[in-house]
């Protein structure tokens, strides 16, 4: 499964191409490596781009996501749908591509700890043995799930500072362009508008030399 986490909206620059560009390449790699990829969605740019080519792999599509703000929520929902399909056996592996200042992939399920993690626990516990209550069962049923929420849930927050900061870029950008144009194009236009006024004193006086010389 490959959560694709796009803007509903444009104007952001190269945000969306970078992701979808990221999203493709991987979805060829597990394709050649012959996995069965299912796609979900969050954003109506991805869903609108990727269903053009690859419209049979979509499982799922999720559109106004954070559209005045992304909320802990909209994360837990989706959570919970990628841990329903989990169960019913629709797909091994999870990965979600978003934006923190660079596409990055974070496989959400199975969890994956950090590199190291499991030897920075065993040194600080120092081989103690430490009894759960409840059982670790109990205890990982109820973290692991939230776990997966707030992951999420940082993804889309650091997907979407991302998106702002690719459309302020954009938008300065442009004005920066527009500002250059009509520079231009103003100097341009006084250019043509002397030489028009230039021509036409040189048929006045022209005119008046003919009209002299008779």
């Amino acid at each position: 499964m490959l959560v694709v986490a796009t803007s509903d909206r444009g104007l952001a620059g190269g945000f969306n191409a970078s992701i979808l560009r990221e999203a493709r390449s991987r979805i060829r790699d597990l394709d050649t490596a012959g996995k069965i990829v299912k796609i979900l969605t969050i954003g109506r740019k991805g869903r609108d781009s990727l269903r053009r080519d690859y419209a049979r792999l979509i499982h799922d599509s999720l559109t106004e996501i954070g559209r005045r703000r992304v909320s802990f929520s909209e994360a837990r929902d989706i959570a919970q749908r990628l841990l329903a399909l989990f169960a019913a056996g629709e797909f091994d592996v999870c990965t979600i591509m978003a934006m923190t200042q660079i596409v990055t992939a974070q496989q959400l399920i199975p969890f994956a700890p950090p590199s190291g993690a499991a030897e920075a626990v065993k040194d600080a516990l120092g081989g103690a043995i430490y009894e759960f209550e409840p059982s670790e069962e109990e205890i990982l049923a109820e973290l692991l799930p939230n776990n997966l929420a707030v992951r999420i849930y940082t993804a889309l927050l650091e997907n979407a500072a991302s998106e702002q900061g690719a459309r302020m870029t954009a938008t300065d950008n442009a004005t920066r362009n527009a500002g250059e144009m009509i520079d231009k194009l103003t100097l341009n236009y006084n250019r043509t508008r002397q030489a028009n006024i230039t021509r036409e004193l040189i048929e006045i006086i022209s005119g008046a030399e003919g009209l002299r010389g008779r």
